[in-house]
């Protein structure tokens, strides 16, 4: 490699501006030669800290999921709230960032010292009566469910493309019941399918039904 290593960029500044290039311009217009071009440098340069562009999405995740602060409850904090905190603030990383959740998503490799942090919150739980198998399930479907609901948010048309009354008419035109239906009701009820309403709606499903199944467990 012919490159000499440039003072001032380091790995964390990498990924600092990456991200913070990655709000400008979206996952599809990150490239290594773009961000390279950003921190005044050439393009072969950025390999002193990685080895490939996955290595630079690996780590701009990484820096997503532990600025949720991760860790396991505080004292005298229940495992409910414990859960329902982790997935807000993680929900909250994940919308700081265009994209954010499909950086996450597609991340391959994180740093052992996070690992070892889930690894804490995993033995959390563990202590407050979870099966290593029930406290990795628990902590992994509410992350899943937290990304998936945060890719449909940030997928979703910034303006929408037809009017809000035109579409309820539209969809009274189609459905049995007309402006009865179910459906049509509950859109004009606030039903809606993201948003915070929404996204505790499903917080609170999931948390439920792990206490549940942490009864079964307790009592079988």
């Amino acid at each position: 490699m012919c490159a000499t290593k440039r003072p001032g960029v380091t790995r964390h500044t990498m990924i600092e501006t990456a991200l913070r290039l990655l709000d400008e311009v979206g996952l599809d217009g990150l490239t290594v030669r773009r961000l390279a071009a950003e921190l005044g440098v050439q393009s072969p340069a950025l390999y002193w800290h990685i080895r490939s562009k996955q290595q630079l999405l690996d780590g701009m995740a990484e820096a997503i999921i532990v600025a949720a602060g991760m860790g396991p409850p505080r004292d005298g904090e229940s495992w409910q709230d414990w859960l329902a905190r982790r997935a807000r603030a993680y929900r909250r990383s994940l919308l700081t960032h265009r994209d954010g959740a499909r950086i996450v998503a597609g991340a391959a490799w994180l740093s052992p010292a996070t690992i070892q942090m889930f690894n804490d919150e995993l033995s959390a739980l563990v202590d407050r009566g979870f099966t290593p198998v029930l406290a990795l399930r628990a902590i992994a479907t509410i992350s899943q469910y937290v990304n998936g609901f945060v890719l449909l948010e940030q997928a979703k048309p910034r303006e929408p493309t037809e009017n809000p009354a035109d579409q309820l008419a539209m969809l009274a035109g189609l459905l049995d019941g007309g402006a009865s239906a179910p459906l049509l009701v509950a859109i004009r009820e606030g039903g809606t399918t993201t948003g915070d309403d929404a996204f505790e709606h499903g917080l609170r499903t999931l948390i439920e039904g792990t206490d549940a199944t942490l009864t079964g467990v307790r009592s079988s």
